[in-house]
C-alpha cells in the first residue's frame, strides 16, 4: 500500500490543477523535480499519478458525493482540504482503497497541512461517511453528465448530435490504452506478440498493460515510440514522402517527426520551446533518427527554402486528448476555443508560404471543436486559393470509412475504435486535412 509521501504528491497536483489552474503535466514535472518526490519509490510516483488523474477524471461525481455530506461550505483559508478530500473520496470511491487507509492516510495529511488540525475531525467524518454510503449515492447518475462540463456537452451534441455527444462524453473518461508507432522495418505482429499487445487496423500497436514504458522490450533499442494511433495519422497522412523535404511545425514532442523522418525523409523540425525540443531530440536519438531542429515561433519564421510537405499540427483546446489529460475537464473553458482557432489561423497564414507549388500542407487538431478543424480549413481555402484539397482515402490509413468526412479529411472520435475488452477501446479525437498547392 503506497504511504503517505505518494498520497502527499497526488494532492499537490490535485491543487496544482484545481487551486493554481496549472496543466498537469506542468505540475507534475516541477513535483518530481524535488528532492522528496524525486525520492520516491516508481511504483509511489505512479500510484499519486493514477490518484490524481482518477480525481480530475472523475471531480463532478467526486464533489457530488462530498457536497452530499457537507453542511456547509469550506472556508476559504482551509488551504489544500479540498484536494485531500477529493483524493480521499477517490481512493474509496473508484480505486477500492480499504476505507481505514484512505481514512487514515487523509486525516493524516490535514493535520499536516499549516492551520489543518482544526480540520482533521471533519475529514474523518466526512470520508468516513463517503466510505459507508457514497458508491450507492451515484447508483443511476449519469457519470457523463457529473463530470463533463455542460459547455462542452453541448458544443459536442452541436458538431455531432446527441447519441454521438453522449459516446464521446463516455469515451472520454476511460484511461487511454498504451499505443505505440514502430519504425518501418519492425514487425507489428512480432512486436504486438511480445508486449502483449494487439496491432490496430491503423498499423499502431496497442499494449495490454501500462508500467514504466521505459522497461519493456524494444524501448532502449530504439524500435518504437509511443503515440496515439490517431496522432500517428497525421504524419501518415502526408503519403508516400520518401526523399521529400518536409517541415514539421510545432514538431514536440516529436511522435510526427519521428515517423516522417523513419519513413525516409528529410524532416525540420520547429517548435518554440527549447525544452520540448529537448526532448525531442533524446526520442529521435534512442530511435537512432535524424532531422534538423529548429527553435522558432511558428507564427514568424522564415525558412531559406520552400518544402514538399508542412506539416502544421496546431496547438488547440486539445479537447479530442481528455482520455490522456483529464486536467483540460478543468483548465479549458468556451471562450478558449475562439481564442485558439486565432491563433491556429495566423500559424497557417504563415506556413502555407513554405509549400513549393505542387506541395502538400497538412493540417491537423486534436480537438473535437469544429472551430479548430472544419471551419478553419473552410477559411482557409476561402482566402488562399492557391490550395485545394487533397482528399484523404481511409485506405491509405487502414481508417474505418467512417472516419473521412465527405470532403476527405479525417476526423476521428475519442468513441472510435471500440474493442474487446472495452478497456482497451478508444482513440484520440483527431482532425486532419491535406490540401495542395497548386500555383
Amino acid at each position: 500500500m503506497p504511504g503517505s509521501a505518494a498520497r502527499d504528491l497526488a494532492h499537490r497536483l490535485v491543487a496544482g490543477v484545481l487551486i493554481d489552474q496549472r496543466p498537469f503535466e506542468q505540475v507534475l514535472a516541477d513535483l518530481t523535480d524535488r528532492p522528496k518526490a524525486a525520492a520516491l519509490e516508481p511504483r509511489d510516483r505512479a500510484f499519486a499519478r493514477v490518484l490524481a488523474t482518477t480525481v480530475l477524471r472523475r471531480q463532478g461525481e467526486l464533489e457530488y458525493v462530498l457536497k452530499s455530506f457537507l453542511e456547509r461550505p469550506l472556508p476559504k483559508d482551509s488551504g489544500r482540504l479540498w484536494p485531500i478530500l477529493l483524493t480521499g473520496a477517490a481512493q474509496l470511491i473508484c480505486l477500492g482503497t480499504p476505507p481505514h487507509a484512505a481514512v487514515d492516510m487523509a486525516v493524516e495529511a490535514t493535520r499536516r497541512e499549516r492551520g489543518g488540525a482544526r480540520f482533521a475531525n471533519l475529514t474523518n467524518a466526512i470520508l468516513r461517511r463517503v466510505a459507508a454510503k457514497g458508491a450507492v449515492l451515484l447508483q443511476g447518475k449519469d457519470r457523463a453528465a457529473l463530470n463533463v462540463p455542460e459547455w462542452l456537452r453541448e458544443r459536442w451534441r452541436s458538431a455531432y448530435g446527441e447519441d454521438v455527444a453522449a459516446r464521446i462524453a463516455q469515451a472520454s473518461l476511460k484511461e487511454a490504452a498504451l499505443d505505440i508507432s514502430l519504425k518501418p522495418d519492425a514487425d507489428p505482429n512480432a512486436w504486438a506478440e511480445r508486449l502483449g499487445g494487439r496491432v490496430l487496423p491503423t498499423g499502431s500497436v496497442r499494449c495490454a498493460g501500462h508500467g514504466r514504458v521505459e522497461n519493456l522490450p524494444g524501448y532502449g533499442e530504439g524500435i518504437w515510440w509511443v503515440q496515439d494511433a490517431a496522432a500517428a495519422l497525421v504524419a501518415r497522412g502526408a503519403g508516400d514522402v520518401a526523399g521529400q523535404t518536409i517541415a514539421d511545425l510545432c514538431a514536440a514532442p516529436g511522435g510526427k517527426t519521428a515517423g516522417l523522418a523513419a519513413a525516409g525523409a528529410a524532416v525540420t523540425a520547429v517548435d518554440i520551446s527549447p525544452k520540448r525540443l529537448d526532448r525531442l531530440r533524446a526520442n529521435l536519438q534512442r530511435l537512432g533518427l535524424a532531422a534538423e531542429v529548429v527553435v522558432a515561433d511558428v507564427a514568424t519564421w522564415a525558412p531559406d527554402s520552400l518544402f514538399d510537405v508542412v506539416v502544421l499540427d496546431a496547438p488547440c483546446t486539445a479537447t479530442g486528448t481528455i482520455r490522456r489529460h483529464p486536467d483540460i475537464l478543468r483548465l479549458k473553458q468556451a471562450e478558449d476555443v475562439a481564442r485558439m482557432a486565432d491563433i491556429q489561423g495566423a500559424l497557417l497564414k504563415n506556413a502555407h508560404r513554405w509549400v513549393r507549388p505542387g506541395g502538400l500542407l497538412v493540417y491537423s487538431t486534436c480537438s473535437l471543436e469544429p472551430e479548430e478543424g472544419e471551419r478553419q480549413i473552410e477559411a482557409f481555402l476561402k482566402d488562399t486559393p492557391a490550395f485545394e484539397r487533397a482528399p484523404i482515402a481511409a485506405a491509405e490509413l487502414g481508417a474505418d470509412p467512417s472516419w473521412v468526412t465527405a470532403t476527405g479529411e479525417l476526423r476521428t472520435l475519442p468513441c472510435h475504435l471500440e474493442l474487446e475488452p472495452p478497456a482497451l477501446s478508444g482513440i484520440d479525437g483527431f482532425y486532419v486535412a491535406r490540401l495542395r498547392r497548386h500555383t
